[in-house]
């Protein structure tokens, strides 16, 4: 199984749904091959893809390669995932994908933790204790989204 000819004919298939591949790897384990699909996208929200956009989008992956010859009659197990809160944000798109949430950004020595407030092409505004700092994307070694577990009790308590 060759991964560049898997990914012709999924990227179609994501492309339909408003979904991207970001990462495909396929893993040989004894007979079988992983098959492993990151997406991602903007959902409805333009903050990443629905979950039941993924599972949608599985199942027609699934049953094209079955009928595909880049997988042939080769056993093998689909995985489908999107990007997920753990990974480094990396393109202009991922930071516009979570405007909002918490970030911690490493800039050479530097380290950053701040609120997404805004993504103009490679330029990405961030708060940073209450004074908002202008990052250009290409500046930043490292980027990743901070997980606040009590963020959406407050907020439903504001309403």
């Amino acid at each position: 199984m060759q991964e560049s000819q898997i990914a012709q004919v999924i990227e179609p298939i994501l492309a339909d749904r408003g979904l991207e591949l970001d990462r495909l790897d396929v893993t040989p384990i004894g007979k079988r091959s992983v098959l492993r699909v990151t997406v991602d996208g903007d959902g409805p929200d333009g903050r990443g893809p629905l979950l039941d956009d993924i599972a949608a989008a599985s199942a027609a992956i699934s049953a094209a390669l079955d009928e595909s010859p880049a997988v042939g009659k080769a056993p093998y197990t689909l995985e489908v995932s999107s990007r997920g809160v753990a990974k480094p944000l990396v393109e202009p798109k991922h930071y516009r994908r979570n405007t909002g949430r918490l970030v911690k950004l490493w800039l050479g020595d530097e380290q950053l933790v701040g609120r997404i407030v805004d993504v103009v092409d490679d330029a990405v505004t961030v708060d940073v204790d209450g004074v908002e700092r202008v990052i250009v994307t290409g500046t930043i070694d490292k980027a990743v989204v901070q997980v606040e577990m009590n963020r959406a009790f407050e907020d439903e308590e504001e309403n």
